[in-house]
């Protein structure tokens, strides 16, 4: 992707030299990009958001104020970063111990959201389309579809791609479909697997 002026930043944003940005990406007030990081078209990046040098956003993402994405994190398309939300990117970190080479990458696909306030814990992979509540910690994988809430982060449910809770249960054999888009969810096990319509 090459830099494209045709995104939008507030006069009082900091945009360092060398950031790819997509076209009709939106960086809000006093927000920090930083000259090695790759963001995608039609972003929006709100009011006081610090983005790090080796992070990857895609397409299409929206990220509320007061969110730091740092360094090792991948954002792909469509995601979705509720205000506060926190990303970390050392596992033990110690103001005297440098750890600048022990960063854990965290990975979030397509589609998920994550909550306000939430906390995503280094080395996790939040799966497409899941969905991780208000306040919640999570510190291990979430699989695609699933809906997780608490501290520690625990599943309670799945979500459609839509953003509806599916009506099945956590684990067996099931199908759910979608009320909004008439997509078939079908569960197997512990995996749910979107047929859409």
């Amino acid at each position: 992707m090459t830099n494209d002026k045709r995104y939008v930043a507030h006069p009082t944003a900091i945009v360092d030299e060398g950031a790819r940005i997509g076209a009709g990406t939106r960086i809000w007030h006093w927000v920090h990009v930083s000259g090695k990081c790759t963001i995608g078209k039609n972003c929006s990046l709100g009011q006081n958001v610090y983005i790090g040098n080796d992070v990857y956003i895609g397409n299409s993402v929206k990220i509320q104020n007061n969110v730091s994405v740092y360094d090792a994190v991948t954002l792909e398309d469509d995601v979705f970063c509720g205000p506060s939300m926190v990303f970390t990117n050392v596992y033990n970190p110690r103001s005297a111990v440098i750890r600048k080479d022990e960063y854990r990458p965290t990975i979030v696909r397509r589609g998920a959201t994550l909550g306000a306030n939430c906390t995503i814990v280094c080395g996790v992979e939040i799966g497409a389309y899941a969905f991780v509540g208000a306040g919640a910690v999570v510190n291990r994988n979430i699989p695609a579809h699933a809906l997780y809430v608490g501290n520690p982060a625990r599943q309670i449910g799945w979500m459609s791609a839509y953003g509806e809770r599916l009506d099945i249960p956590l684990s067996g054999n099931a199908v759910a479909i979608c009320p909004h888009t008439g997509d078939e969810y079908t569960l197997t096990g512990n995996t749910l697997n979107r047929k859409a319509s």
